[in-house]
């Protein structure tokens, strides 16, 4: 990887969703690269470069749309305010210039906008990959409390508290526990729901004033974009607000809006620009190290750990969230062992690279802090990680993420979770799970005694390949074997003699033995 990820107009319609823009009229597919922001001057010369965005600020009717769709045919799109005028010159005119025309929602302003879009596009901001953006939600909160003279709280739709004022101490005891958990109490949750004030919140265009039994009042306001319910603003009050002040608390929920939308945009860019990054790395390629050297990770001695959640949520959207968590928690514990260390989501599993230093028992140490990583999540995370063996170089570490994989997949046909296994301890059960696939992929069956064995329990209904299976199991125990199978011993005996004599097979021979427990793992004790 020589460049950062390819900003197209559909990965910023993407990270944006259609609530902020949408496609009023497009000349195909949406794949065209942006290679930067533009806003558009009536008073002078229009000097476009090729993949630019232009930002047609005052343009509006069909004729000069298609005037600024000819100047703009360079660009790779141009935006401007909804209602976009779309009749068929305009269709015509955006099929011959090839620049998409995009429509902006009225409720943004055009400073914003652009900050936005060049977050979004910033090589600085994507190269900075474990950076967070500056978070000003604390000095709008401030700002807030300044003007309605009341402490405030900025929630996301889960209660969970993104930023606050000062003076929660005037405030009362369940606002302070909010703030101190940063997440409004269940208790008070449940209260409000079942009292219908979460719902009239979100549906009220407003702020809503909020009478308290036991607590202060609240007045309330959603933080919308379009449609979408963002988050909401919390005031602790004495009394209604004035007029001037909820006039004050609506223009607050717009800027915290286009906030929330930037740091949605910020957070899921650095992502994906780590997991590309990362995935590099773990290729192990020609340009592995040129993608370590601008994610800021060691380039010898590396384990990886691959994480997995064993209880995904039915819900996608859900179970994305659940695993972006798991991973950002991840990212913090290794981060803290080591500052060259990084993690990323890729695909359902949460990969972590590693640093070690030499001691021998590098493979040990990183299944360690596996199993440290697992008991700090709990129960809220229920996971298995797999620990590959040590690489010395960004040359081995493909080999690395391979025994990780391979590690995981064995707790996931153990049906266990919450576990973590280093590739040494679990190197015989990967190669039965490769072995089997091998099989599969060549459309293999069971031969020899083993498949007389099955035929004859299809055939007749019998368990001797059940026996078989709890004889060995039992290293030749009979009496162990036949308790495990619920049986008489003398009966368990009757079956041993019938199995010998129907599948041949010769119980006093090791190769045999061994032939037909590696069938019983590879094809499983029913075929």
């Amino acid at each position: 990887m020589t460049t950062r990820p390819r900003a197209s107009l559909r990965r910023i319609l993407d990270d944006l969703g259609s609530t902020v823009l949408d496609v009023a009229a497009s000349p195909g597919g949406l794949d065209t690269e942006v290679t930067g922001v533009h806003i558009y001057d009536p008073l002078d010369e229009l000097m476009l470069p090729s993949g630019g965005l232009l930002l047609g600020v005052g343009v509006e009717g069909a004729e000069h749309i298609c005037d600024l769709l000819e100047a703009a045919k360079a660009g790779s799109g141009i935006v401007v305010k909804q209602p976009v005028a779309v009749d068929e010159r305009v269709r015509a005119k955006v099929l011959e210039t090839g620049v998409a025309l995009l429509g902006l929602t009225r409720a943004a302003s055009w400073s914003q906008v652009a900050a936005l879009l060049r977050s979004l596009l910033a090589e600085g901001d994507l190269t900075e990959a474990g950076q967070s953006p500056p978070d000003d939600l604390f000095s709008l909160a401030n700002a807030l409390c300044a003007l309605l003279d009341a402490p405030i709280t900025i929630e996301d739709r889960s209660s969970r508290v993104l930023a606050f004022s000062g003076r929660q101490d005037e405030a009362d005891p369940g606002r302070i526990a909010t703030v101190l958990g940063r997440q409004v109490p269940e208790s008070y949750q449940r209260m409000l729901d079942e009292q219908g004030w979460f719902r009239k919140v979100y549906q009220n265009p407003g702020p809503v004033y909020i009478p308290l039994s036991e607590s202060l009042p609240r007045v309330a306001i959603a933080v919308r974009s379009g449609d979408e319910i963002l988050g909401s603003i919390w005031a602790a009050v004495r009394e209604p607000l004035s007029k001037q002040r909820e006039w004050a608390l609506i223009d607050a929920a717009k800027i915290v809006a286009l906030h929330l939308l930037r740091q949605r945009v910020g957070a899921d860019t650095r992502r994906r620009l780590q997991a590309d990054l990362l995935s590099t790395v773990l290729e192990g390629g020609k340009d592995a190290a040129e993608a370590a050297g601008r994610l800021g990770v060691a380039s010898e001695r590396l384990c990886v750990l691959a994480a997995q959640l064993a209880d995904d949520q039915i819900d996608a959207a859900q179970s994305e969230s659940g695993r972006q968590r798991f991973c950002d928690a991840l990212a913090l514990h290794v981060g803290a062992i080591h500052p060259k260390a990084a993690a990323a989501l890729v695909g359902s599993v949460a990969y972590a690279v590693l640093p070690m230093h030499a001691s021998g028992e590098e493979e040990a140490r990183a299944v360690r802090v596996a199993q440290s990583f697992l008991s700090r999540v709990g129960p809220r995370h229920n996971a298995n990680i797999g620990v590959g063996r040590l690489a010395a170089d960004l040359g081995e570490v493909a080999r690395s993420r391979a025994d990780a994989d391979r590690s995981l997949r064995v707790l996931r046909s153990r049906g266990v979770a919450g576990q973590v296994a280093g590739y040494s301890d679990v190197h015989f059960e990967a190669l039965l799970l490769r072995l089997g696939d091998l099989a599969a992929a060549e459309q293999q069956t069971p031969t020899g005694p083993y498949q007389r064995l099955l035929r004859y329990d299809a055939e007749h209904g019998t368990e001797l390949a059940a026996t078989l299976g709890a004889y060995l199991d039992s290293f030749g125990d009979v009496n162990a074997a036949a308790a495990a199978v619920h049986v008489h011993s003398n009966t368990f005996r009757y079956r041993l003699r019938r199995l010998t004599e129907i599948s041949g097979l010769d119980l006093a021979d090791p190769e045999a033995r061994l032939a037909a427990m590696l069938m019983m793992r590879i094809f499983g004790r029913r075929h």
